[in-house]
């Protein structure tokens, strides 16, 4: 998880990267923050607000804002973004009926000015329910191919059993090394 990342930026002077993972409630949001910190996932109530977990190893902090994705909140969540280093955004592949919200939300936030030119993981969350649209058909109605702007990867993956989550945070890893350059 975090770990992994900040073990590949040893040797870097000390750093501190600010991530903001945002999405729509029930998209997995939470369960994934605690994945990648290695946390008990068995357990996640829904977010009233914004949770941040901070790791801290090998002179470079990352501090992760999942902010809550019910509607009433999201008009806020502007008011997190500045000096993002990353964006992650995560959609509950099983649920199809919110395509489009979901789709509409990450457009508003892609044309953010402080948001312009910062890399996407987009995690296609729930791929272990038959009901899991493939991540290549959920980029695909995304748009996520017309993304000239910035850097952007959709990883599939299950924030409940880990599967596809460490893809995403090499992803990540890799981000932050080209950007250091």
């Amino acid at each position: 998880g975090l770990l992994s990342v900040i073990r590949r930026l040893q040797g870097s002077p000390e750093r501190e990267l600010r991530i903001v993972l945002l999405g729509l409630d029930n998209a997995g949001k939470t369960t994934l923050l605690k994945r990648l910190a290695s946390e008990e996932v068995s357990t996640i109530t829904p977010t009233q607000g914004f949770n941040i977990k901070s790791v801290q190893a090998q002179g470079c902090k990352l501090n992760v804002w999942d902010i809550g994705g019910q509607r009433s909140i999201r008009p806020y969540w502007r008011k997190y973004l500045g000096n993002t280093d990353l964006l992650i955004y995560v959609i509950d592949s099983a649920d199809q009926k919110r395509f489009e919200e979901t789709g509409q939300e990450l457009t508003e936030l892609t044309e953010e000015q402080s948001l312009l030119g910062v890399p996407l993981l987009v995690f296609a969350n729930k791929q272990d329910l038959v009901t899991a649209a493939p991540a290549a058909e959920i980029a695909e109605g995304l748009g996520l191919h017309t993304y000239r702007d910035r850097e952007w990867q959709i990883q599939p993956c299950s924030a409940l059993s880990g599967e596809g989550v460490q893809d995403g945070m090499n992803w990540i890893s890799s981000q932050i090394m080209n950007r250091k350059k």
